[in-house]
């Protein structure tokens, strides 16, 4: 070893330090590579995707043949830097010592540190590439990787731990970790996109009570009424489908189409009994329906509208299929006159709020964080708070907000005035 230049020995040295950093750098990039952009890239064919697919369904062999070549070359690496030591500085105990630390030292900072923040900040330019080299050497290390193995089982076993080999882990994601995926995804998604996408998984917490129609503001036809009633209702609607009553909203008898009546009246003039002839069945829901199961359950039974009715057989409201894909894809540009003119803003900022207003349409177009677990309406959650039929004029604040009454009517608040520019507050009233 005396004979040996001393120029070859650094450059010994910094060939260890930078195989030891190749290992470190495809260990992170290995670990911190996204699986589902992984599998992605196997399903198009990429060839050093389906490499580090294999090796990442064998973990622990993978992580083994790694650390073993880092072991051993950082092994080497620190008895070439004592020799070095040596021949410049002589043999002595502190020249031994400070030959340790200042090897500890290069391997943090040149084959431990700096590679594997660099792996994990770039794992997939790494990783792939890094499977061409790692494949044939787990091969040709394989028997003893697969001896050490035998021990690391054995100990796992001891631990009752079970390690998981799949590339996807296990494989499940909750509802809540995929809407977290999908928010933090903001540079891959379009914006609109990752809207739609949010508002699906949130379906699942949403039923029918939160985007119904309520009862006060269906319209329908009475088909007791006079005919003469009947034709100025279907000739004005604002709905292409309206409910058919028997004497009130208490007896519901159907659903008819406009464009049926339209129809019917070419060949003859309308009369109750044509009328009844193409009334539809009415399609009942129970009120609490979840809205992602009443979507499937309108594709099954192929209808668009559906009567919500509570525990009593009494109807609450009305949804359609229309509502539901709102609270997906958001509001399409034609509004009825039933819920076109619920929010008017005014000038100074504040809002003009009709009392039937649905708190959830509140926060979506105010940016308001009303809360949505109790009352649906701003009525109703006045009522709640104050427990007591408000006089006009008073002034609250509820969740923050300063609401002050403006009209009540039939035992209901009727219009209030909401800012919804100050800070929110504990919650009063």
């Amino acid at each position: 070893m005396a004979s040996i230049p001393l120029s070859w020995l650094f450059a010994a040295q910094g060939i260890l330090l930078l195989i030891s950093a190749c290992f470190s750098i495809s260990e992170t990039s290995m670990m911190a590579l996204n699986r589902y952009r992984l599998k992605h890239l196997v399903k198009q064919g990429s060839r050093s995707a389906r490499k580090t697919s294999d090796l990442l369904n064998q973990t622990d062999k993978l992580l083994g043949v790694i650390l073993l070549g880092n072991n051993l070359v950082n092994s080497a690496s620190a008895v070439l830097f004592a020799l070095i030591a040596e021949r410049l500085f002589g043999q002595d105990e502190i020249v031994l010592a400070l030959a340790t630390g200042g090897i500890t030292f290069l391997i943090l900072v040149f084959s431990e540190i700096t590679p594997k923040v660099i792996g994990a900040s770039y794992p997939e330019r790494i990783a792939l590439p890094a499977s061409y080299v790692l494949s044939p050497l787990l091969r040709l290390a394989y028997p003893v990787v697969w001896f050490v193995n035998l021990f690391v089982q054995a100990l796992l076993k001891v631990l009752f731990i079970k390690p998981k080999g799949d590339v996807d882990g296990d494989g499940q994601l909750s509802m809540e970790e995929l809407r977290t995926l999908v928010l933090e995804s903001s540079r891959f998604i379009p914006p609109k996109h990752q809207t739609i996408m949010v508002n699906l998984f949130e379906l699942e917490n949403m039923t029918v009570d939160d985007t119904m129609t309520p009862r006060s503001q269906i319209e329908g036809v009475d088909i007791a009424g006079k005919i003469e009633d009947i034709r100025n209702t279907l000739s004005t609607a604002h709905h292409t489908r309206l409910v058919v009553y028997d004497g009130g909203p208490e007896s519901v008898v159907g659903i008819v189409h406009v464009r049926k009546v339209l129809n019917a009246i070419r060949k003859e003039p309308l009369s109750k009994e044509s009328l009844r002839e193409i009334i539809r069945d009415p399609y009942f829901i129970p009120e609490g329906t979840g809205l992602l199961q009443q979507l499937q359950n309108f594709q099954e039974n192929q209808r668009h509208m559906a009567i919500v009715v509570d525990e009593y057989g009494e109807m609450q409201g009305l949804v359609t299929m229309k509502d539901i894909l709102e609270e997906i894809v958001g509001e399409f540009t034609s509004q009825s006159p039933t819920t076109g003119g619920l929010i008017h803003r005014q000038e100074d900022g504040t809002v003009i709020v009709e009392g039937s207003c649905p708190l959830r349409t509140l926060n979506r177009k105010l940016g308001l964080h009303f809360p949505l677990d109790g009352p649906k309406t701003i009525n109703g959650l006045l009522l709640e708070q104050l427990e007591d039929i408000p006089e006009p004029g008073l002034a609250v604040k509820v969740a923050g907000y300063p609401i002050e009454i403006m009209q009540t009517q039939d035992k209901m608040v009727k219009v209030v005035r909401i800012d919804p520019k100050k800070p929110r507050l504990a919650d009063t009233a």
